[in-house]
């Protein structure tokens, strides 16, 4: 499921169904997207499943007198059961992700501007930790190390930054020509970046024209970073499904 944990399927379209609004056409659809979303990971429990006419605003934002037939979804997780009977009610009922705000910071930036009067201020989207002002951090994998002056999001000035917050922050006694989108942020003094010369990756194939072996040089995009690599080894092949592995170091894939 590449990491998406929750799902809602809206049934678009429902005023061109033969007849309009048609309930066994809904049915049939929610059958087989069931079935598919079942075989790549989800429980279709835990899906809502809700007629819809964009179009018409049919079951957008409030129930619809078109389709008396359907009762509502329903959800069963984990976390605890959800209803509703519109498309605006599924997406309430999304679980917010917790923010990993105890974990080591970590920073990948996006850009770096010189600003007149300020210096030189990076920019980019906390991912873990929190960043503050005053905090002393290093940018793997160059290993510039320096002090966070102030830390700004839309304008405003932040006494703490934490994930998924997009903010610039103003570093000192480093010009802009040292920094460079791609590199990562993190605190020196809690388990800081390194740079790696190589590592191990769980890499889902979508769709390749050829086969994959070892040596295949790709463009690897790993949040802001854009670079050249090289699979040195494929270590095992494994079914999605399972997480079981199926064949160690396959020749291709």
């Amino acid at each position: 499921t590449l990491g998406v944990k929750q799902l809602i399927v809206g049934v678009n379209k429902m005023d061109s169904t033969e007849p309009p609004y048609s309930e066994p056409r809904f049915e049939e659809i929610k059958k087989e997207v069931s079935s598919y979303i079942k075989k790549i990971g989800y429980n279709p429990a835990a899906v809502a499943f809700v007629p819809i006419s964009g179009w018409h605003g049919d079951n957008m934002l409030e129930p619809s007198t078109k389709m008396p037939w359907f009762k509502g979804w329903q959800v069963d997780r984990k976390e605890g059961k959800g209803e509703g009977k519109c498309l605006i009610e599924a997406l309430d009922a999304i679980l917010p992700p917790a923010r990993p705000t105890d974990k080591p910071l970590r920073l990948p930036l996006q850009d770096v501007y010189k600003i007149g009067g300020i210096g030189t201020v990076p920019v980019g989207r906390v991912e873990t930790g929190i960043l503050k002002p005053g905090t002393i951090v290093v940018f793997a994998p160059a290993n510039i190390t320096t002090e966070v002056k102030s830390v700004e999001m839309h304008h405003e000035a932040l006494q703490e930054a934490v994930p998924g917050d997009n903010v610039g922050f103003n570093v000192k006694n480093v010009s802009v020509k040292e920094l460079r989108r791609g590199y990562v942020a993190g605190d020196s003094k809690n388990n800081p970046p390194k740079g790696a010369a190589d590592f191990t990756a769980q890499v889902i194939v979508l769709n390749h024209p050829g086969q994959i072996s070892n040596g295949y040089t790709p463009v690897l995009d790993c949040h802001t970073a854009h670079i050249a690599c090289k699979f040195a080894e494929i270590k095992e092949k494994v079914d999605r499904r399972t997480g079981k592995s199926t064949e160690d170091n396959p020749k291709s894939i």
